[in-house]
């Protein structure tokens, strides 16, 4: 042999063990990771021993692994429920009040250092202590048990730990009770953020110069809404737009600087915010009488439309003590039900989207003063934080305070103005979680009394009772704000807050004559509404779809719950396909794809299925219209515009932008009209998203998916596989009933049936448990997926004909 083809055959060897070296490691890792993951998996039957118990308590799972948790006092149902979530969600547990405190860097390294920051500067963990130890001692007597719970099963664990803690190679902390409320400030700091959108709002305001185009890309209401307060519309009938809305024209433009598109971006992605445009961190909604329903009993529905992970963001359990019995969706390290019904009422949750925040320009004197509102110079408060990171040096910073709030200078990175942050979060007078009084209620009465004393986040509640009542109440505490509301920073003195609004005067109805009460995240006020909620609703078309879908119904059985649940038919969606052919009809020298493209959207039936061309060409073309109208008068500051009716905004832009004498403002001036702008849209699309030739085989699905991955396992190829659902094709969109994104939609779907309530349904995305090796990990996937639902039992005839599994927690 040659001295080449001797080099060449020791070069093949070489290349062969390195690659079978890599196989051995990855397979071992494979191995171990499997193993982990089997020896973490929860004791389900039998005996465990738990010291803090007064009485044996016992732990029921059905099919679906929902633990049906019965104790002799409340004290060991805490207890227990702390236990259990823990048993199936701890590592989750612990990146949630991480993720809340600001201490992920600690575990995850550099790439979390910006968002650790943004919650430090926020400053959850003081928050959380503070509403904490403000507590009555009842209350803190609830979060100490689940604490104790939790820590009871940590040391349990004897190092056989969840696979993730064991792969990053660091221990749980023990559980606080405080740690619980930090749980729940993820919660408020999802549904309650909003300030980001008032710098989009300064910034692109600032760019305009031009109010009539800025009110056309900032709405507040539309035509389209359908307020629960209000009678029942008839929605054939056209609709009057909405008179100006109450902003302080003056203060909308009174910044002096706008912070860049830059600064929005990161902290859009600093907070944490959906990342698919138009997706609103919201729910559904709705209650039906019982004169509209088969049975003659009230029904409700409610889906809570999130982000969504791997583990679920719910977990689904059943609390059964002496005084207390509900079931229902709770969050993994907080005690109590979130959502759900007991033995006399059932109540679900949808955002309000009122206005809890403001952005203050503050004056500073350079010798750590600022100018109080009350006119005298204060000195700024200082938090000193620490960031500890992984593999890399501490992170030191300071955040100051003002009587506003904290200033938001260390997560801006171009903007150089002192702007404080106001939220009723910092109010320490607001220190109230009603929880409990809400799963304890038994009418209408009590269960309102709870809702007085709720704080955050501001909430649509339905609710429905054993007794035939129905009944709707907004809630959080919104501030009173007698100079107007205000949607970039303030400036001035004269917008500061007195008080909030009595929680009587927010929008409510009980056992309205029509039946039906609905809500989605639009408006719920009438336009001549005594206290302003908010100059942001978002979108009002799921809110009126449910409406069609329901008015006028009788006989109505819990199958026509989910199914208005999964509704994906967009009437939005539809009017503009038959406006965008129409163009494409008006426009000289389309080619036959184009006229392709105009055929297959009039004859469209506006259901955006994952199979549909039509939707698939609908949806780009919309995404495409945006930058072709905002680059023109903003160039790139237009990527930051972001606002609640963004959809609806651009549907009267579209609609009714050639109206009215000359061109529309909004048109180009390099296209000579409305049809051509709209035409080269369809083209930008195809374009863009390398559309096939032959656009009846471009199915919506084969793009728009739904694909949710674990956050440590997706980051290994063997693994990612089994730890999280894949790419999979994605009916609706952000305007459909089933509002949807990437990883974003219904986070779990409830209907409450009070004339059968063990046949009330309700199911979560993935499953119940966090471990992939579990059988509880994804087996409720092909419900959520699918569009069907199964029942969870509640008396305890119907626990016990599902059992499958049987705990008993002793003393």
């Amino acid at each position: 042999m040659t001295r080449a083809g001797k080099w060449l055959r020791r070069l093949l060897w070489a290349v062969g063990g390195l690659a079978a070296f890599v196989l051995l490691v990855a397979l071992f890792g494979v191995w171990w990771l499997h193993h982990a993951m089997s020896a973490s998996l929860p004791q389900v039957d039998g005996e465990l021993h738990l010291s803090g118990l007064s009485a044996p308590v016992t732990v029921r799972r059905d099919d679906h692994g929902v633990p049906h948790i019965e104790a002799a006092t409340q004290d060991d149902l805490w207890l227990a429920q702390g236990f259990v979530t823990a048993q199936d969600r701890l590592w989750q547990m612990d990146m949630l009040r991480r993720a809340s405190a600001g201490e992920l860097s600690e575990i995850i390294g550099p790439s979390m250092i910006e968002r650790d920051k943004m919650q430090r500067v926020l400053q959850f963990r003081n928050v959380a202590l503070r509403v904490y130890n403000s507590f009555p001692e009842s209350d803190r007597r609830r979060y100490e048990q689940y604490a104790k719970g939790v820590n009871l099963y940590i040391a349990q664990c004897n190092g056989k730990w969840p696979s993730e803690f064991r792969f990053l190679h660091y221990r749980p902390k023990p559980w606080q009770g405080s740690d619980s409320i930090l749980i729940g400030l993820n919660m408020v700091e999802s549904l309650d953020t909003h300030w980001e959108a008032k710098l989009s709002r300064e910034l692109i305001s600032s760019k305009l110069n031009n109010a009539k185009l800025e009110a056309d890309l900032y709405p507040t209401g539309s035509w389209r809404d359908q307020p629960p307060t209000a009678a029942v519309a008839d929605m054939t009938q056209p609709h009057p737009a909405p008179p100006p809305d109450d902003t302080d024209e003056a203060q909308m433009r009174s910044g002096k600087r706008a912070p860049g598109g830059e600064d929005i971006a990161e902290l859009r992605r600093a907070l944490g915010l959906p990342a698919c445009a138009g997706c609103v961190p919201g729910s559904n909604n709705w209650v039906i009488a019982g004169k509209h329903t088969a049975s003659g009993k009230p029904m409700l529905s409610n889906d809570m439309h999130l982000g969504l992970t791997v583990p679920n963001i719910w977990y689904m359990a059943d609390l059964k003590a002496q005084g207390f019995h509900a079931e229902g969706v709770t969050l993994p390290g907080m005690p109590f039900v979130i959502a759900g019904h007991n033995e006399h009422v059932a109540w679900g949750f949808t955002a309000l989207y009122a206005d809890v925040q403001d952005l203050y320009v503050e004056k500073l004197d350079g010798k750590g003063n600022y100018l109080s509102p009350q006119g005298d110079w204060r000195p700024l408060a200082h938090v000193h934080e620490t960031i500890h990171v992984r593999f890399k040096p501490d992170v030191k910073l300071d955040v100051e305070l003002t009587d506003h709030g904290p200033l938001l200078d260390p997560v801006f990175k171009k903007e150089k103005r002192p702007i404080a942050l106001h939220w009723t979060l910092y109010d320490p007078a607001l220190a109230s979680i009603p929880l409990y009084e809400i799963d304890t209620s038994s009418n209408w009465q009590q269960f309102s009394n709870a809702l007085d004393a709720w704080c955050w986040p501001t909430q649509n509640v339905v609710y429905a009772d054993d007794a035939g009542h129905i009944g709707y109440h907004a809630v959080g505490k919104v501030p009173m704000r007698p100079a107007g509301l205000v949607g970039t920073p303030i400036t001035d003195t004269q917008h500061e807050w007195q008080g909030y609004i009595p929680f009587d005067d927010l929008p409510l109805s009980f056992d309205p004559p029509s039946g039906l009460l609905a809500t989605a995240n639009a408006r719920v006020t009438p336009n001549d509404t005594k206290f302003p909620l908010t100059l942001e609703w978002p979108d009002p078309y799921r809110a009126e779809r449910i409406y069609l879908d329901l008015r006028g119904r009788d006989n109505l059985k819990r199958e026509d719950m989910i199914a208005v649940q999964t509704d994906i038919y967009s009437e939005e969606d539809q009017e503009l396909a038959h406006r965008v052919a129409y163009a494409i009809d008006h426009t000289a020298g389309t080619d036959a794809r184009l006229k392709q493209t105009a055929d297959l959207l009039r004859s469209w039936d506006g259901r955006m299925t994952a199979d549909s061309a039509a939707a698939s060409i609908v949806f780009r073309a919309r995404q495409a219209f945006w930058p072709m109208i905002l680059q023109p008068k903003l160039g790139a500051d237009g990527e930051s515009y972001e606002w609640g009716e963004s959809n609806f905004a651009e549907e009267e832009i579209i609609m009714h932008g050639s109206a009215g004498p000359g061109p529309s403002p909004w048109l180009p001036p390099n296209y000579k009209d409305w049809d051509s702008l709209l035409t080269d849209a369809v083209r930008k699309a195809l374009e863009q998203s390398k559309a096939p030739q032959n656009l009846s085989k471009w199915s919506y699905g084969s793009w728009h998916v739904i694909d949710l991955e674990h956050p440590v396992y997706q980051l290994l190829p063997l693994i990612k596989g089994w730890s999280g659902t894949g790419e999979q094709p994605l009916s609706g969109d952000t305007v459909t009933i089933k509002q949807v994104g990437r990883a974003f939609g219904p986070s779990q779907r409830f209907t409450m049936d009070w004339s059968a309530p063990d046949q009330s349904t309700e199911n979560i995305v993935l499953g119940e448990s966090g471990d992939p090796l579990s059988p509880w990990f994804r087996d409720q996937w092909p419900a959520w997926y699918g569009g069907t639902t199964f029942a969870m039992p509640f008396s305890d005839a119907a626990v016990t004909g599902q059992t499958s599994h049987t705990l008993r927690l002793v003393p």
